[in-house]
């Protein structure tokens, strides 16, 4: 499993941005990039059972408007807007919390753009971990959807987990990390802060945390 690291990461603009959700301070962290198909198809990819295992992870439920749904070991919730073939969104339950997930896709010339938002109530595992929690398994998610995309291979999931052992799968996460303190700190967070923050988040991915080191738990 071969990837160029720099190019595929460098494909992704991050953000970050700070807000009020039902009196509560939040965060969302957003991607955004293009992909070589339609709007039609990148929307069946990202929407459809029998397509979503083959770059992701396996899903249950009912996938459609007010339906519940579950991601294999990961994250499950209600899907709360679908309108074909632009816009979903959903809750992300995992480990007892709740987040929001919004995609958005539309046409720009010859490609598709998909743009993702994970918004969350901010709590001791953001001041910890910050926006690369959710950014970097986010990022790792989009890449293997550009590659099945691209190739229509499915993804092998002992290969990809292998993969992310791998210097090269480290030296991604590491990447990804960086982009995303760098989007923190554009966000206005105070820079040394944002690095503590990413330090922990990449250390966490590249299997370099002390186990007694609570994880991020981002279920993305």
């Amino acid at each position: 499993m071969e990837i160029d690291v720099a190019r595929v990461l460098g494909l992704v603009t991050r953000s970050v941005r700070n807000f009020e959700k039902d009196g509560k301070a939040a965060s969302a962290v957003t991607l955004t990039r293009l992909y070589d198909t339609s709007v039609d198809d990148l929307w069946d990819a990202v929407t459809s059972r029998e397509r979503i295992p083959r770059w992701f992870l396996p899903v249950e439920g009912d996938l459609q408007l007010g339906g519940r749904y579950q991601l294999k070991g990961n994250a499950g919730g209600t899907i709360t807007a679908c309108a074909p073939p632009t816009h979903f969104a959903a809750t992300w339950e995992f480990a007892g919390a709740v987040s929001w997930i919004d995609v958005t896709l539309a046409a720009e010339r010859s490609q598709a753009r998909l743009t993702l938002e994970h918004s969350a109530i901010i709590e001791d595992h953001w001041n910890q971990f910050g926006p690369g929690a959710v950014g970097i398994g986010w990022d790792l998610a989009i890449a293997g959807l550009e590659r099945y995309v691209a190739t229509g291979a499915s993804v092998d999931h002992e290969t990809a987990e292998a993969w992310m052992g791998s210097p090269e799968g480290k030296e991604f996460m590491t990447g990804s990390g960086e982009y995303w303190r760098a989007a923190h700190v554009a966000s206005g967070v105070d820079a040394a802060s944002a690095k503590q923050r990413s330090d922990r988040t990449i250390a966490f991915y590249r299997g370099e945390m002390p186990p007694d080191i609570a994880h991020p738990g981002t279920g993305s």
